[in-house]
Protein backbone atom coordinates (compact mmCIF):
# COMPACT_ATOMS: atom_id res chain seq x y z
CA UNK A 1 0.00 0.00 0.00
CA UNK A 2 1.20 3.53 -0.65
CA UNK A 3 0.93 6.69 1.37
CA UNK A 4 -1.98 7.73 -0.84
CA UNK A 5 -4.19 5.11 0.84
CA UNK A 6 -7.34 6.63 2.34
CA UNK A 7 -8.41 5.69 5.83
CA UNK A 8 -11.94 4.97 4.63
CA UNK A 9 -10.56 2.25 2.34
CA UNK A 10 -9.23 0.24 5.25
CA UNK A 11 -10.73 -3.18 6.03
CA UNK A 12 -13.27 -3.12 8.89
CA UNK A 13 -11.54 -2.82 12.25
CA UNK A 14 -8.11 -2.10 10.75
CA UNK A 15 -5.92 0.92 11.47
CA UNK A 16 -2.79 2.67 10.26
CA UNK A 17 0.46 2.65 12.22
CA UNK A 18 1.56 6.24 13.02
CA UNK A 19 5.14 5.36 12.06
CA UNK A 20 5.87 4.90 8.33
CA UNK A 21 7.24 1.62 7.09
CA UNK A 22 9.93 0.98 4.51
CA UNK A 23 10.43 3.83 2.02
CA UNK A 24 7.72 5.85 3.73
CA UNK A 25 4.82 3.50 3.03
CA UNK A 26 1.83 3.38 5.31
CA UNK A 27 1.54 0.27 7.44
CA UNK A 28 -1.94 -1.17 7.88
CA UNK A 29 -2.62 -2.98 11.16
CA UNK A 30 -5.23 -5.53 10.22
CA UNK A 31 -6.12 -6.57 13.76
CA UNK A 32 -5.08 -3.79 16.16
CA UNK A 33 -4.07 -4.65 19.71
CA UNK A 34 -5.75 -3.19 22.79
CA UNK A 35 -4.08 -1.05 25.42
CA UNK A 36 -4.49 -1.68 29.13
CA UNK A 37 -5.66 0.97 31.62
CA UNK A 38 -2.89 3.30 32.78
CA UNK A 39 -3.04 1.95 36.33
CA UNK A 40 -1.78 -1.42 35.09
CA UNK A 41 1.69 0.02 34.56
CA UNK A 42 2.17 0.70 38.27
CA UNK A 43 0.94 -2.77 39.31
CA UNK A 44 3.85 -5.23 39.32
CA UNK A 45 1.37 -8.13 39.12
CA UNK A 46 -0.42 -6.81 36.02
CA UNK A 47 0.34 -6.73 32.30
CA UNK A 48 0.81 -3.23 30.91
CA UNK A 49 0.18 -2.81 27.19
CA UNK A 50 0.38 0.23 24.92
CA UNK A 51 -0.41 0.69 21.24
CA UNK A 52 1.47 2.99 18.85
CA UNK A 53 1.06 6.60 19.94
CA UNK A 54 -0.91 5.54 23.02
CA UNK A 55 -0.93 7.02 26.50
CA UNK A 56 1.71 6.17 29.09
CA UNK A 57 2.20 7.21 32.72
CA UNK A 58 4.87 9.87 33.29
CA UNK A 59 7.37 7.35 34.68
CA UNK A 60 7.96 3.90 36.12
CA UNK A 61 10.57 2.80 38.66
CA UNK A 62 11.91 6.36 38.67
CA UNK A 63 12.63 6.40 34.91
CA UNK A 64 10.56 8.77 32.77
CA UNK A 65 8.65 7.67 29.71
CA UNK A 66 9.75 10.23 27.12
CA UNK A 67 10.73 9.89 23.47
CA UNK A 68 14.46 9.49 22.95
CA UNK A 69 15.36 12.96 21.67
CA UNK A 70 18.78 12.24 20.14
CA UNK A 71 19.08 8.56 19.19
CA UNK A 72 22.04 7.55 17.01
CA UNK A 73 21.41 8.20 13.36
CA UNK A 74 24.06 6.03 11.72
CA UNK A 75 25.93 2.78 12.23
CA UNK A 76 29.03 4.51 13.61
CA UNK A 77 27.00 6.23 16.34
CA UNK A 78 25.29 3.00 17.32
CA UNK A 79 28.66 1.24 17.52
CA UNK A 80 30.00 4.02 19.74
CA UNK A 81 27.04 3.60 22.07
CA UNK A 82 27.46 -0.18 22.09
CA UNK A 83 31.07 0.19 23.22
CA UNK A 84 29.88 1.76 26.48
CA UNK A 85 28.51 -1.66 27.44
CA UNK A 86 30.65 -3.75 29.76
CA UNK A 87 29.21 -7.01 28.41
CA UNK A 88 31.88 -9.45 27.32
CA UNK A 89 30.88 -11.40 24.22
CA UNK A 90 31.92 -15.05 24.02
CA UNK A 91 32.78 -16.41 20.55
CA UNK A 92 29.79 -16.45 18.21
CA UNK A 93 29.64 -19.11 15.50
CA UNK A 94 26.30 -19.55 13.71
CA UNK A 95 25.79 -23.05 12.28
CA UNK A 96 25.95 -23.38 8.51
CA UNK A 97 22.74 -22.19 6.88
CA UNK A 98 21.66 -19.97 9.78
CA UNK A 99 21.97 -16.18 9.61
CA UNK A 100 23.36 -14.28 12.61
CA UNK A 101 20.85 -12.31 14.67
CA UNK A 102 20.64 -10.62 18.04
CA UNK A 103 17.92 -9.95 20.59
CA UNK A 104 17.36 -8.38 23.97
CA UNK A 105 15.40 -9.15 27.13
CA UNK A 106 14.62 -5.90 28.95
CA UNK A 107 13.91 -6.29 32.65
CA UNK A 108 12.21 -3.74 34.89
CA UNK A 109 13.25 -3.36 38.55
CA UNK A 110 9.83 -4.76 39.54
CA UNK A 111 10.70 -8.02 37.77
CA UNK A 112 8.46 -7.60 34.75
CA UNK A 113 9.82 -8.14 31.25
CA UNK A 114 9.22 -6.18 28.05
CA UNK A 115 7.85 -7.93 24.97
CA UNK A 116 6.62 -6.74 21.60
CA UNK A 117 3.69 -7.80 19.44
CA UNK A 118 4.92 -7.84 15.82
CA UNK A 119 2.66 -5.95 13.44
CA UNK A 120 0.16 -8.31 11.84
CA UNK A 121 1.77 -11.21 13.71
CA UNK A 122 4.78 -11.10 11.39
CA UNK A 123 6.70 -14.36 11.41
CA UNK A 124 3.81 -16.06 13.17
CA UNK A 125 4.56 -14.36 16.50
CA UNK A 126 1.83 -13.03 18.77
CA UNK A 127 4.48 -11.71 21.18
CA UNK A 128 8.25 -12.03 21.29
CA UNK A 129 11.39 -10.36 22.57
CA UNK A 130 12.91 -7.62 20.36
CA UNK A 131 15.33 -9.15 17.88
CA UNK A 132 16.71 -8.81 14.37
CA UNK A 133 19.66 -9.33 12.05
CA UNK A 134 22.74 -7.14 12.46
CA UNK A 135 23.16 -6.26 8.76
CA UNK A 136 26.89 -5.70 9.12
CA UNK A 137 26.78 -4.11 12.57
CA UNK A 138 28.14 -5.65 15.75
CA UNK A 139 25.78 -7.83 17.75
CA UNK A 140 25.72 -5.33 20.63
CA UNK A 141 24.90 -2.38 18.39
CA UNK A 142 22.20 -4.36 16.63
CA UNK A 143 20.66 -5.34 19.98
CA UNK A 144 20.39 -1.67 20.98
CA UNK A 145 18.85 -0.83 17.61
CA UNK A 146 16.29 -3.62 17.77
CA UNK A 147 15.27 -2.63 21.29
CA UNK A 148 14.74 0.95 20.17
CA UNK A 149 13.05 0.27 16.84
CA UNK A 150 10.69 -2.43 18.11
CA UNK A 151 9.91 -1.22 21.64
CA UNK A 152 10.75 2.50 21.55
CA UNK A 153 13.06 2.02 24.54
CA UNK A 154 16.64 3.12 25.15
CA UNK A 155 18.42 0.33 26.97
CA UNK A 156 21.76 -0.64 28.49
CA UNK A 157 23.08 -4.15 27.91
CA UNK A 158 23.91 -5.91 31.16
CA UNK A 159 24.81 -9.47 30.37
CA UNK A 160 25.10 -12.08 27.63
CA UNK A 161 22.28 -14.59 28.14
CA UNK A 162 22.52 -17.31 25.51
CA UNK A 163 22.91 -18.09 21.82
CA UNK A 164 20.01 -20.05 20.37
CA UNK A 165 19.06 -21.56 17.03
CA UNK A 166 15.75 -20.30 15.70
CA UNK A 167 14.00 -21.28 12.46
CA UNK A 168 16.28 -19.25 10.19
CA UNK A 169 18.76 -17.55 12.49
CA UNK A 170 21.28 -18.20 15.22
CA UNK A 171 20.47 -15.49 17.73
CA UNK A 172 22.50 -14.01 20.57
CA UNK A 173 20.42 -12.59 23.43
CA UNK A 174 21.40 -10.02 26.02
CA UNK A 175 19.81 -9.04 29.31
CA UNK A 176 19.19 -5.28 29.46
CA UNK A 177 17.71 -2.50 31.57
CA UNK A 178 15.61 0.46 30.48
CA UNK A 179 17.30 3.87 30.56
CA UNK A 180 14.66 5.93 28.76
CA UNK A 181 12.45 6.21 25.72
CA UNK A 182 8.78 5.33 25.60
CA UNK A 183 7.03 2.27 24.19
CA UNK A 184 4.36 4.55 22.73
CA UNK A 185 7.01 5.52 20.13
CA UNK A 186 7.45 1.93 18.91
CA UNK A 187 8.44 1.58 15.25
CA UNK A 188 6.18 0.21 12.53
CA UNK A 189 7.33 -3.38 13.09
CA UNK A 190 5.39 -3.52 16.39
CA UNK A 191 1.68 -2.97 16.96
CA UNK A 192 1.86 -3.24 20.74
CA UNK A 193 4.50 -3.24 23.48
CA UNK A 194 3.85 -5.13 26.70
CA UNK A 195 5.34 -5.24 30.19
CA UNK A 196 4.60 -8.69 31.57
CA UNK A 197 4.99 -10.24 35.04
CA UNK A 198 6.81 -13.55 35.05
CA UNK A 199 3.76 -15.17 36.65
CA UNK A 200 1.68 -14.31 33.56
CA UNK A 201 4.17 -15.45 30.94
CA UNK A 202 2.49 -18.89 30.67
CA UNK A 203 -0.69 -17.17 29.45
CA UNK A 204 1.14 -15.80 26.40
CA UNK A 205 1.66 -17.61 23.13
CA UNK A 206 5.46 -17.70 23.31
CA UNK A 207 7.44 -19.64 20.72
CA UNK A 208 9.49 -22.56 22.01
CA UNK A 209 12.72 -20.62 21.44
CA UNK A 210 11.35 -17.63 23.36
CA UNK A 211 10.49 -19.90 26.30
CA UNK A 212 14.15 -20.95 26.41
CA UNK A 213 15.20 -17.30 26.27
CA UNK A 214 12.82 -16.57 29.15
CA UNK A 215 14.30 -19.39 31.22
CA UNK A 216 17.79 -18.02 30.65
CA UNK A 217 16.70 -14.50 31.63
CA UNK A 218 15.08 -15.72 34.84
CA UNK A 219 18.17 -17.70 35.74
CA UNK A 220 20.36 -14.64 35.14
CA UNK A 221 18.08 -12.42 37.24
CA UNK A 222 18.41 -14.70 40.25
Amino acid sequence: MTSALKTEHLPPGAGIHPQPGDVGKQVIIRRPSKATPLEAWSDATAIGAVVPGGQMPPSLSGVAFQPWEDPPTNAESWEKLARTSLVEDPPFSPPKGFAPATGVVIREPDGRLWLVAPTNQFGGYEVTFPKGRPDGKSLKAAALIEAYEESGLRVRLLKHLLDIQRSQTYTRYYLAERLGGTPAAMGWESQCVLLVPVSQMPSLQLAVADKLVLESALSAAT
